[in-house]
């Protein structure tokens, strides 16, 4: 018995609909262990990552907290938004604008006993960066300081006062 051209199209869009759903998972399964979240200490702090999941963390590289070790191959610090810490263990270069109280991104995996293993550390390029999701965490704790050179976080800052203008 001959099908009928509804039915060859119905197969058609059946088999390009099944060949369509399994490339999506595929891509999707390969690019699962490449996806990065982001977190603050805070969010860590919470309990909310498990340990071996890859993850940034973003913050403030906390003042006193960088030690080398090793001849200066391996450094640990500390990453803070100011309410909670992350201790941080790195090995390798670090970027040339790395610094104690300065904005930080490191990528990497949280061991078993909360110390985050970075595979990949990142400085901010100049005064003005911090990522989006670091800035809008100090906000909601009222450290940030609004500014004419984009804001910077302060210690004990009462949360700043907004106003918007609208046309």
């Amino acid at each position: 018995m001959a099908m009928t051209r509804k039915q060859r199209r119905l197969v058609l869009i059946a088999v390009a609909g099944s060949v369509l759903a399994v490339a999506v998972g595929l891509t999707l399964y390969g690019l699962s262990g490449q996806i990065a979240l982001f977190k603050t200490p805070t969010e860590i702090a919470e309990g909310t990552v498990e340990p071996g999941r890859r993850l940034r963390i973003g913050g403030l590289v906390k003042e006193g907290s960088v030690v080398k070790a090793n001849g200066g191959a391996t450094v640990s610090f500390a990453v803070t938004d100011t309410v909670n810490d992350v201790a941080v263990t790195y090995t390798g270069l670090l970027p040339d604008l790395f610094r104690e109280g300065q904005g930080v991104v490191a990528e990497g995996a949280l061991g078993p006993d909360g110390r985050f293993a970075a595979d990949t550390v990142l400085a901010k390029h100049d005064e003005n960066y911090m990522p989006k999701e670091v800035v809008d965490s100090l906000k909601a704790q009222g450290v940030w300081q609004e500014g004419a050179e984009g804001g910077a976080p302060v210690r004990g800052a009462a949360p700043a006062a907004t106003t918007s203008a609208t046309n």
